[in-house]
């Protein structure tokens, strides 16, 4: 399904991303990964082969998608899609409750989890439009963005962030669709990352988690668990499926 398609992932060089990655490399992609920690690049670059190229960047500066799009553009010939996974808590950024939330940690928050979107997002669209071939785009949310687990995760901003991604990629699917250019979103429960630490650790969210996430044992989800919906969602043979998640 992905063979000879070029991907660039936002975050795949750790966590959900780097494990879609992976995933997209085993099913015949070409990847660019992109992660703003060095050391963190290397080991995805060993791990994931000559099937990738990583890019070092910071996914809320203005530049860092299309310069990694540019590198696609360069090395693989075409952009086909665009997966932006990174993104993260805020918490210690002054993100909590709304009575405790800091405007820097707003701010903050929303530049990693929202305004990124929207930048790599920008960069991927001009491709498209410029190539006439169209394209395809899945953003990352979350199920905080629609349903609300106050008890154990009273991350406003957060929870703001992930709801606006599914707001905006509604939006720009109905517009950019006379493009074939095509947006969805994955908007999972909580997922084993190094983001969910806090909440794998404690037994009242395993707990919370069996009633909520009842399918096989009631686990908390793995990176791959993501993979084949991505996988299913990223290819242009999709043509008819837009801003779904």
């Amino acid at each position: 399904m992905l063979q000879n398609k070029n991907i660039v992932i936002i975050g795949g060089t750790s966590g959900l991303g780097l494990s879609a990655a992976k995933a997209f490399c085993r099913l015949g992609a070409k990847v660019v990964a992109v992660g703003r920690d060095p050391e963190t690049g290397q080991q995805a670059q060993q791990e994931l082969g000559a099937s990738a190229l990583v890019f070092t960047g910071d996914a809320i500066q203005e530049n860092t998608a299309a310069q990694a799009i540019a590198l696609c553009l360069k090395e693989f010939g075409r952009l086909d899609g665009l997966y932006h996974v990174a993104g993260g808590s805020g918490r210690r950024m002054g993100d909590g409750p709304l009575h405790e939330i800091t405007l820097e940690g707003w701010q903050k928050t929303l530049d990693l989890n929202l305004t990124s979107v929207m930048l790599s997002n920008q960069a991927a669209i001009r491709v498209f439009r410029e190539a006439k071939q169209g394209g395809t785009i899945l953003n990352m949310g979350s199920v905080l963005g629609y349903s609300p687990a106050p008890t154990y995760f009273a991350t406003h901003t957060y929870a703001t962030a992930k709801a606006a991604i599914i707001g905006f990629s509604k939006s720009i699917a109905s517009y950019y669709a006379p493009d074939n250019i095509r947006i969805n979103v994955i908007a999972p429960a909580l997922v084993e990352t190094p983001m969910a630490q806090r909440a794998a650790q404690d037994a009242s969210i395993q707990d919370y988690i069996r009633t909520k996430q009842p399918l096989d044992g009631g686990r908390i989800g793995r990176p791959e668990d993501l993979d084949h919906a991505a996988a299913f969602l990223c290819p242009m043979v999709l043509a008819l499926l837009p801003g779904k998640y």
